[in-house]
C-alpha cells in the first residue's frame, strides 16, 4: 500500500493530463489498483506496471468521452485544479494550464497519449507502445506531431509568477469596477476569452475574440467577490457567487487567454 499512496498523485496527474477530468482520474486510477492487487503475480516495475496500465485505462475513457465533448454545449474546458491540497500533493504547473488542455483537446487520442506521457511526464517510448498498442518508433512519430501542434498553438509562458500575479491582480481590480480603461491595459489586443457553463448556467458559446469584446463582455458578466488562487499551477482567480474559475495565460505582460469555467459539475471541488 505504501508504494501506491508515494506514487498515486503523480497518476492522478497522468489521467487527469489526459482526460481534464479530476474525477475520472480519481476512478481510473482506483481501477488500475484494483487491478493491480487482483494480479496473479506482482510486477517486477510495479510503477511502470502502473504507468502503463492509468494510461490505457484513461485512453479508453478518453475516446469515448469524445463524441460527449463535440456535442458539448458552448467551449469545453477542464475541470481546474484549484489550490491543490498539499497533502494530496495533486499539484499541476503550467504545462497543464487551462489555456493547454484547449490545444490538447484538438489531438487525436493517440497523439495527445504520446505526448503528454513523453513530453509532459517523461514517460519512455516502450512504456507509452505498452499503453497505446503501437510500436515505440510509432509513438515517438506521434508525440513529434503533437509536439509541433502545440508549439504552433499553446500559448507561451515568459513571465514570472509575481509579474503574472501582478497583472491577475489589475484584471481583478478592472473587473470589480468595471473598468473598461483599466481592461484594456491588461489585455491583449488580440486576447481570446471562452467561457464553460456546459449548458447548465449561463455562458458564451463562442469564444470573444479581441480586447475591446472581451472587455465588454467581462464588465457585462463580472460581479465583486474575486479572490486570488492557484489554478492548475499558475495565479489566477476564484468567484464564489456564483461560482467560477479564471484561469488566465498572459505573455509579454498582457493577458492572451482568459478561460471562465462556470459549470458547476467541475466545480464540486469549490464546494
Amino acid at each position: 500500500m505504501e508504494p501506491y499512496v508515494a506514487i498515486r498523485p503523480r497518476l492522478v496527474r497522468l489521467a487527469y493530463g489526459l482526460l481534464g477530468d479530476l474525477a475520472e482520474s480519481e476512478d481510473v486510477v482506483q481501477d488500475a489498483w484494483l487491478r493491480l492487487n487482483r494480479a496473479e503475480e506482482v510486477p517486477e516495475d510495479v510503477e511502470g506496471w502502473l504507468v502503463v496500465t492509468v494510461s490505457r485505462l484513461a485512453l479508453d475513457v478518453l475516446k469515448s468521452a469524445r463524441k460527449r465533448r463535440e456535442e458539448y454545449v458552448g467551449p469545453w474546458l477542464p475541470e481546474p485544479v484549484v489550490d491543490a491540497d498539499p497533502a494530496d500533493r495533486v499539484t499541476l504547473d503550467e504545462s497543464l494550464s487551462l489555456a493547454m488542455f484547449v490545444v490538447l483537446e484538438s489531438l487525436s487520442p493517440a497523439e495527445r497519449t504520446a505526448f503528454v506521457l513523453h513530453d509532459v511526464f517523461g514517460v519512455p517510448f516502450d512504456e507509452i507502445g505498452r499503453a497505446v498498442g503501437r510500436t515505440p518508433a510509432a509513438c515517438r512519430q506521434l508525440a513529434a506531431r503533437a509536439r509541433r501542434h502545440v508549439q504552433e498553438k499553446a500559448p507561451r509562458f515568459d513571465v514570472s509568477v509575481e509579474d503574472h500575479k501582478r497583472v491577475v491582480d489589475a484584471f481583478a481590480a478592472a473587473c470589480a469596477g468595471r473598468d473598461i480603461d483599466g481592461l484594456l491595459v491588461v489585455l491583449d489586443p488580440d486576447v481570446v476569452l471562452r467561457s464553460d457553463g456546459g449548458g447548465l448556467v449561463k455562458a458564451a458559446l463562442r469564444p470573444i475574440e479581441g480586447a475591446g469584446k472581451v472587455a465588454r463582455f467581462l464588465v457585462a458578466t463580472s460581479k465583486p467577490g474575486f479572490r486570488p488562487a492557484l489554478v492548475n499551477g499558475s495565479p489566477g482567480l476564484v468567484r464564489d457567487d456564483p461560482p467560477a474559475v479564471y484561469g488566465l495565460a498572459v505573455r509579454q505582460g498582457r493577458i492572451v487567454e482568459v478561460d471562465i469555467v462556470r459549470n458547476p459539475e467541475k466545480l464540486r471541488s469549490l464546494r
